[in-house]
């Protein structure tokens, strides 16, 4: 168990060069204030960032280290994955950018994977050129999936909305085809115990949204609603769980009935990214769900349009460092709770 006073460290890997991400990352830790809450380390190289820091005429301090297990509390600490200088061309794609995304990425889950740092936190990539031979990828989640221990759900997470994804990176005529009732018992398995164990929540209840418009209309816009969803929700509800549905996406949002649920599940990517980022963009956080160890990163992208002009918004960026911590104590206490049954008595005694 942690001392509960030492700080956090936050592991960051850079993302795409040619973005945002190390303007929202050296913006958020503008804020002195962000380094009484944690540690950072960021995994690229001093070079690049005091490159960054000069193009966006920024004003801050950082410490230059070797490996992640030197990090120094009360400075921004960067390990050197690499010495040479990148090029840098803003709002570009660039293979070059793919290629130094992908290095960052692996040195800062390696260090993670060897408790070097405690958190990990990944600004956004492209992912078109990260793709290369040894990384074959859709996405951050997949690989996160293979380097880690556990079975991963893409959780886009505020306070007060969380909406989880049945598929993700699966392209739209796909979807149906995806979705099987393993698939539905493996992500509402993952996301109730993400509900207690990461966000504190003792008896978490579940909304899964339809398949198809109206969920399908008994049988008349679709059958995978009526023979794939609706006796796996049944299924499992009878085992005890708080799941219900299947609700129609249309109007499940604009009726405010998220508000009854401590989660959403969502069946396709943008029928639950559409909604989350029109209630939330800017604070929302993704959070990779039911994985050995703690990872979250802003709820936007790469922002090409934007990038080198000095006015992105770390604002996601900041949330993403404040759930993953939050998320890293939740989980100590669930763990402590657990193993040790006479301290979880005395807990309860206690409220």
């Amino acid at each position: 168990m942690r001392n509960e006073n030492s700080k956090i460290k936050v592991g960051i890997s850079v993302g795409d060069l040619n973005g945002i991400g190390c303007e929202v990352i050296l913006k958020t830790f503008e804020d002195v204030r962000m380094m009484e809450l944690c540690t950072p380390v960021i995994f690229a190289s001093t070079r690049t960032i005091s490159q960054q820091k000069n193009n966006l005429g920024m004003e801050l301090t950082f410490h230059g280290i070797d490996s992640a297990s030197r990090a120094i509390d009360g400075k921004i600490n960067v390990v050197n994955v690499w010495k040479e200088t990148p090029n840098i061309s803003y709002g570009k794609e660039t293979d070059e950018a793919g290629l130094y995304a992908i290095r960052s990425l692996k040195a800062a889950v390696g260090a993670l994977k060897k408790g070097e740092v405690d958190i990990l936190v990944t600004a956004p990539i492209n992912k078109k050129n990260i793709q290369a031979e040894d990384f074959n990828f859709p996405g951050h989640t997949d690989y996160l999936a293979k380097e880690l221990e556990g079975e991963s759900l893409m959780f886009m997470v505020t306070d007060s909305l969380k909406v989880g994804l049945l598929t993700d990176h699966v392209a739209v005529k796909d979807v149906a085809h995806s979705i099987t009732k393993k698939l539905i018992q493996n992500k509402v398995g993952i996301i109730e115990k993400s509900l207690k164990m990461d966000f504190g929540i003792r008896k978490p209840k579940i909304a899964l949204l339809g398949i198809n418009p109206h969920s399908g209309d008994n049988g008349v816009i679709g059958k995978e609603d009526d023979e794939v969803l609706k006796p796996t929700i049944t299924e499992i509800s009878n085992t005890g769980k708080l799941v219900y549905g299947p609700y129609a996406a249309d109007s499940f949002f604009g009726s405010d009935n998220y508000r009854q649920f401590d989660a959403i599940l969502a069946a396709y990517h943008d029928q639950g990214l559409i909604p989350f980022k029109t209630l939330s963009f800017g604070q929302g956080v993704n959070y990779t769900a039911g994985l050995s160890k703690v990872r979250t990163s802003p709820d936007h992208g790469t922002a090409y349009e934007i990038a080198g002009k000095g006015v992105a918004d770390p604002g996601s960026f900041k949330e993403a460092i404040f759930t993953g911590i939050k998320i890293f104590k939740n989980r100590e206490e669930y763990e402590d709770l657990t193993k040790n049954p006479l301290r979880k008595q005395k807990v309860r005694a206690s409220r």
